[in-house]
């Protein structure tokens, strides 16, 4: 492992974006994961477009998954996540599922399970969102979700929003 990092965990870490340039939101948000300390991305799913979940009008995303080798703990993890998405322009708002340049989510680390206030693991809503489960299945078909079992074994539910590849993997 480079950058003598010790005692690795995998994550897997869901992007989305819907403003400002989503596409390059996305890329450059992957190529600031690979930069954090303690973090080295080791796959990158293709990019997906898919229809915005919720019920709030909006432009479609632009989605993709990465699985992230860190040492970092899940919830300084996520700290430095959220830190990444107000660096690339996010703005809270108080409506849910509404649009934004960048969403940042912790799907998996490792094969543990985390339940704390702000943060579960597996992300609950994984085994619904296909914009999730397309692009993990890509790069970590072998994967098992704690809780939900093995991943190619989860259905994409057709009822959901539709998504489509729109690129390739990255190198």
């Amino acid at each position: 492992m480079s950058r003598g990092l010790r005692n690795p965990v995998q994550a897997c870490i869901g992007l989305g974006s819907n403003l400002n340039d989503p596409q390059q939101q996305v890329m450059t948000a992957i190529e600031r994961l690979d930069a954090l300390p303690g973090c080295k991305v080791l796959r990158r799913s293709s990019l997906y477009r898919s229809a915005p979940f919720g019920p709030v009008k909006q432009d479609d995303f632009i989605n993709a998954v990465v699985v992230l080798e860190t040492t970092v703990p899940a919830d300084s993890l996520l700290a430095r996540l959220k830190e990444m998405e107000r660096i690339q322009g996010r703005v809270l708002r108080a409506e849910r599922w509404g649009p934004r340049v960048l969403d940042l989510d912790i799907l998996l680390y490792g094969s543990e399970t985390i339940d704390l206030p702000g943060l579960t693991i597996p992300h609950p809503g994984i085994a619904s969102r296909n914009f999730v489960l397309l692009p993990l299945r890509e790069i970590a078909p072998e994967l098992v979700i704690p809780g939900l079992g093995a991943l190619a074994e989860l259905a994409v539910n057709e009822q959901l929003p539709a998504i489509q590849r729109i690129s390739d993997a990255y190198p």
